[in-house]
């Protein structure tokens, strides 16, 4: 019996070469596209974090606002601590604070990429005696 022989009465086991690179090409699409989706969705999903900063801001801005002549240009006097979000992501600032209102802004740090998050990167709450409840900028980003 000749090695052909033997070869054509057995079934073929395995993955052949084709087969396994077109698997890995296919995966490889898969992850391409996945992969960006996901990232988007994370960096949206911590949003929440400049949100809640800005939030808290407001409250205790209110809070001072209730006992003195006008709201207050200092983090730290307001009891807010660190000029940093809670989980790291922004960095908070407050602008032009007078007796009518104020801009408090959470800008994306490098931590988790979060700075890759176009047209969300500065978050802002721009509260006056016309918008009392505050202007939220950008609209898309809330």
């Amino acid at each position: 019996m000749t090695a052909k022989e033997q070869t054509q009465g057995k079934k073929q086991q395995g993955f052949t070469l084709i087969e396994l690179i077109t698997a890995v090409i296919v995966v490889g699409i898969l992850a391409a596209i996945a992969l960006p989706a996901y990232q988007g969705q994370v960096r949206k999903a911590r949003r929440a974090d400049a949100y809640d900063a800005l939030l808290l801001i407001q409250g205790l801005q209110e809070k001072w606002r209730a006992s003195h002549s006008s709201y207050h240009s200092s983090l730290t006097e307001l009891g807010f601590g660190d000029e940093v979000s809670q989980q790291g992501y922004y960095t908070l600032d407050l602008e032009n604070a007078s007796a009518t209102g104020y801009t408090a802004k959470a800008l994306a740090t490098e931590q988790g990429g979060q700075n890759n998050d176009t047209g969300c990167a500065t978050i802002t709450l721009s509260v006056t005696a016309d918008n009392p409840r505050g202007a939220r900028t950008p609209p898309d980003c809330w």
